[in-house]
């Protein structure tokens, strides 16, 4: 009897359209924004049926090579550290409410990166980033009495931390794990007067970052993440 792993296994033509089409794409031959060929071109071209060209464009779209647009041909997307991290969106989100363990996880994961970001923030950071830390913290005051608004001002805080870092997938990273906790903040439905405590707390952390004080910036990084961790919760 031969070995299972001598059966030879037939594949599906759309798995073969799609190897070729990605090909195209990867070996540069069609570039980000390029329009890839009519569904007709490809089924004369690859001697295959609409079915198997339409299939393979779905998976290529499935994992962000490329974007189909209704009415249009479908184009080749730029890829990104955040396109990457956009893909697996739906399925962060589906983890996270079947699984009771996987939010703690990922607040654990965030306490871990951020505390390593603000260490670098403070090594790096330049006048600029200082004033771009600021500026958002300025807008978040000014959203106390809007929590939707108040919380998306948070998030883009600590990814701007990331983003002084100079390398775009800790920011792709921030971006996503913010993303994904975010519709745990109960704080959202109960606004307390916690946001000021979150004002002091942040304008505390740029002070630290300002001074290029990396042990205290993470400290301070480490107790605010600490403080607000019991603000992401499950529903009941």
């Amino acid at each position: 009897m031969a070995d299972i792993s001598d059966t030879i296994v037939r594949r599906k033509l759309s798995h073969e359209v799609f190897d070729r089409l990605k090909t195209l794409i990867t070996s540069g031959e069609l570039g980000p924004g390029d329009a890839l060929p009519s569904e007709r071109d490809l089924m004369e071209r690859f001697g295959v049926g609409r079915p198997a060209i339409r299939e393979a464009m779905q998976a290529l779209a499935n994992i962000g090579l490329i974007a189909i647009t209704h009415g249009e041909r479908a184009r080749v997307q730029q890829l990104s550290a955040r396109s990457l991290f956009q893909q697996v969106d739906l399925t962060a989100q589906i983890l996270l409410s079947a699984s009771p363990d996987s939010l703690e996880h990922l607040k654990q994961a965030r306490r871990f990166f951020e505390r390593g970001m603000a260490r670098e923030a403070a090594q790096r950071a330049e006048a600029a980033d200082i004033a771009a830390l600021r500026g958002i913290l300025d807008q978040q005051a000014k959203a106390v009495s809007e929590p939707k608004q108040f919380i998306a001002y948070d998030m883009r805080f600590h990814t701007q931390i990331a983003a002084i870092s100079g390398n775009p997938i800790f920011e792709a990273v921030s971006e996503a794990m913010l993303s994904w906790l975010r519709q745990y903040y109960t704080e959202m439905l109960t606004w307390s007067g916690r946001e000021n405590v979150t004002l002091v707390e942040h304008e505390a952390i740029i002070d630290h970052i300002a001074r290029h004080d990396a042990d205290g910036a993470e400290a301070l990084m480490v107790k605010h993440l600490d403080r607000s961790s019991a603000l992401y919760t499950r529903p009941g």
